[in-house]
């Protein structure tokens, strides 16, 4: 039997990403920055930036502009919206280039019959011929990548990240004297608490998101193979290095600004590049992005296992389905998707960064088609960021569990006992408690049968007798309050 062809109108059950399909919804604070839509915006402020600098570059053939001329440029941007991407996209089909698009829709082309955004002002229609002045694709393409990236991190990945932070310093405070049994290995060890081992990952993270936040996002703007060719063909006295930095460095319009300040990119300069920008601090950013997510992958698991053996229980939600066919489970789902979405991200993040670095010779085009995955790659993370907030919002602690575990494995009281009979010189302290104890069920009486007959003074075997394994958790509880 032959199955009929899907719809052909894009809806989310047609996507073919779940990005786009089945999880659309959940980002869409990433959208505007990540898609095709914000990559045509970022085209067109960069365009604008440029052509603004030009006009204030004192060249008598561009008169510097006016201040209603500069209002009308920041308006184009703010207000660049889906159906301007697709009059860019319409404008493709014909020059079947997409940056020669966006220099049509801002300037407008009289003989493909394209109007502009310029229409309606004759100042900046005189001028128009300086809009893409000296510029190769990759100085637009390069710039906008950069302020995607700005914008996608600052925006959406860093506020996910320092949410689980927060979330999970919270619980590292609620839970710092809750003592819990360690499993090295998968073996009873030494006990620890659930606010510390929470602890250790808020550490973790902290740094982790410290190197995603300080990566330096680059941009140059130096011509087809970084050289300022055509610029000094034009205008050969002039500092050209210089003048892209400006408008590079120089930091974005913000609403409320003087009109008539200078505004710019506001990344930082890259002098010495071939036609396209090297890519290597997006490497460094994808990498960073990558550490991050295989932080919260170790975490995920960690959780999905202390769910396994009781220590956290879920909350309920009235009208969820844990299996289809027994009706008691509950089952860790959160922590699943999480871990199963942060691979995704990582195996796309890190072909990202091991590809991009890479150009033939002054460049070859297999940058570009990987490019157009950033959002992909950002939007795995960001789907994995919301589940693991939802499951660390539903976990509630099961602390009969945790003690009840604690109470059958008073084995781990072995290391304490052998440490202090090494202190005072007891020989074969390690041998002696490895006999007693190493695959055993060991019981307090046993233990503190061998405690009362040690040759150690007094006050340390009352100290010993008096430990249990609940109480044996070091600076556990510091280390938790501390983070």
């Amino acid at each position: 039997m032959s199955l009929s062809s899907p719809a052909t109108d894009f809806s989310p059950v047609t996507a073919l990403s779940p990005l786009d399909g089945r999880y659309a919804g959940k980002l869409a604070a990433l959208r505007p920055f990540m898609s095709e839509y914000g990559y045509m915006q970022r085209r067109v402020q960069v365009e604008l930036a440029w052509f603004e600098h030009l006009s204030d570059a004192g060249f008598p053939e561009f008169p510097e502009l006016s201040t209603e001329a500069r209002a009308h440029l920041r308006s184009i941007v703010a207000q660049f919206s889906p159906a301007d991407a697709d009059a860019i996209k319409a404008i493709e089909r014909t020059t079947n280039h997409d940056v020669k698009a966006v220099e049509y829709w801002i300037r407008g082309n009289a003989a493909m019959g394209v109007k502009g955004a310029f229409d309606g002002w004759p100042e900046l229609q005189k001028a128009g011929e300086f809009v893409h002045f000296a510029c190769t694709s990759e100085d637009i393409n390069n710039t906008s990548h950069a302020l995607q990236l700005k914008a996608g991190r600052d925006a959406v990945l860093l506020p996910g990240l320092d949410a689980i932070i927060a979330r999970l310093r919270d619980l590292a405070h609620q839970y710092a004297a809750v003592p819990m049994l360690s499993r090295t290995h998968g073996q009873t060890a030494s006990p620890t608490t659930v606010g510390k081992e929470l602890a250790n990952v808020v550490v973790r993270l902290q740094g982790a998101r410290e190197r995603i936040a300080t990566v330096r996002l680059l941009g140059k703007m130096n011509g087809a193979v970084g050289n300022y060719n055509a610029h000094l063909s034009a205008w050969p006295d002039v500092d050209w290095e210089a003048f892209a930095r400006r408008v590079v460095e120089t930091p974005e319009y913000t609403p409320g600004q003087d009109p008539a300040a200078p505004v710019g990119l506001g990344l930082t300069f890259q002098p010495y590049s071939i036609q396209i920008e090297p890519h290597d601090y997006m490497a460094e950013l994808f990498d960073a992005v990558a550490r991050s997510n295989t932080i919260l992958i170790d975490l995920a698991r960690d959780i999905w296992g202390y769910i396994s053996l009781g220590y956290f229980k879920q909350k309920l939600k009235a009208g969820e389905i844990g299996s289809s066919t027994m009706p008691h489970k509950v089952n860790p789902i959160d922590f699943e998707n999480a871990e199963g979405n942060l691979g995704l991200a990582n195996a796309v993040l890190r072909h990202l960064s091991e590809k991009l670095p890479i150009s033939r010779w002054q460049r070859d085009l297999t940058d570009s088609t990987v490019l157009r995955n950033m959002g992909v790659a950002l939007g795995y993370a960001v789907l994995a960021h919301q589940s693991l907030m939802t499951g660390l919002n539903k976990l509630e602690l099961n602390e009969e569990a945790l003690a009840d575990d604690l109470n059958a494995a008073w084995e781990v009281l072995a290391e304490p006992i052998q440490t202090v009979m090494r202190r005072y010189g007891v020989p074969g302290a390690y041998e002696k408690l490895k006999e007693v104890t190493r695959g055993k069920s060991v019981t307090p009486e046993a233990l503190h049968a061998l405690i009362r007959s040690l040759d150690i003074p007094q006050p340390d075997k009352d100290r010993l007798l008096a430990m249990t394994p609940a109480s044996y958790v070091g600076d556990a509880v510091a280390l938790a309050r501390r983070v």
